[in-house]
Parts: C-alpha cells; sequence; structure tokens
C-alpha cells in the first residue's frame, strides 16, 4: 500500500470512530467518574481515547446538556466527576438502539 492509501485509510477509519467514541462515553458514563478514570476504563475495553478527544468531547456533551459535572477533592485533589443526567440517559438508550439496527444490517452487508 501507498501513503495516499494509508492516509486515506486513516482518515476513513477516524471518521468511523468519532460517532462510536461518543456512545462509547455515554455509556461509560451510566458510572460516576473524572476523566483520567474514564480514560482508563476506556482503554480497558479496547477502546483508546488521547486526552486532547475525551476532555473536549465531556465539553461538548455537557453543554448539549447529556452530562452532568462537579469538581470535588479526592486524594487531596481537586478533580471533574462526570455522569450522564437525565437527558444523557434518554439518549444513550435511543443512540444504543441506532447502533445495535446499523451494525446488524452491516454485518449482513459484510
Amino acid at each position: 500500500m501507498g501513503a495516499d492509501e494509508e492516509l486515506l485509510f486513516e482518515s476513513l477509519r477516524l471518521e468511523l470512530r468519532r460517532g462510536s467514541l461518543i456512545l462509547a462515553v455515554l455509556a461509560s458514563l451510566r458510572r460516576e467518574q473524572y476523566g483520567y478514570s474514564l480514560r482508563v476504563a476506556l482503554n480497558e475495553v479496547g477502546v483508546e481515547m488521547e486526552e486532547s478527544t475525551l476532555y473536549p468531547l465531556l465539553r461538548r456533551l455537557e453543554s448539549q446538556g447529556l452530562l452532568d459535572s462537579e469538581w470535588r477533592e479526592e486524594d487531596r485533589r481537586k478533580k471533574r466527576f462526570y455522569r450522564l443526567s437525565s437527558r444523557g440517559e434518554a439518549m444513550l438508550a435511543r443512540l444504543a438502539a441506532e447502533w445495535r439496527s446499523l451494525s446488524a444490517s452491516l454485518e449482513k452487508m459484510l
């Protein structure tokens, strides 16, 4: 494969992952977590995400009303804890149903 093919693949791979990452973050935040613990939890299930991707995504989801957050001190450090809001729970349910439907259709085609 040439360099052009590799660049194209990487671009398409990132585009494919983008929506999946949103679903993964929402699903992981059914249980309250702070940024680093969320990143570790995602990595443990094979969803790798850079901090430069995760934190802007958390801020965007919170601004959309899908997450609630609060600053707390833990281990003598201030940490911002995130969790799904009620709107986020409803949106996660809808997105998960859409994901399952799309995934089932794609599996038939692939």
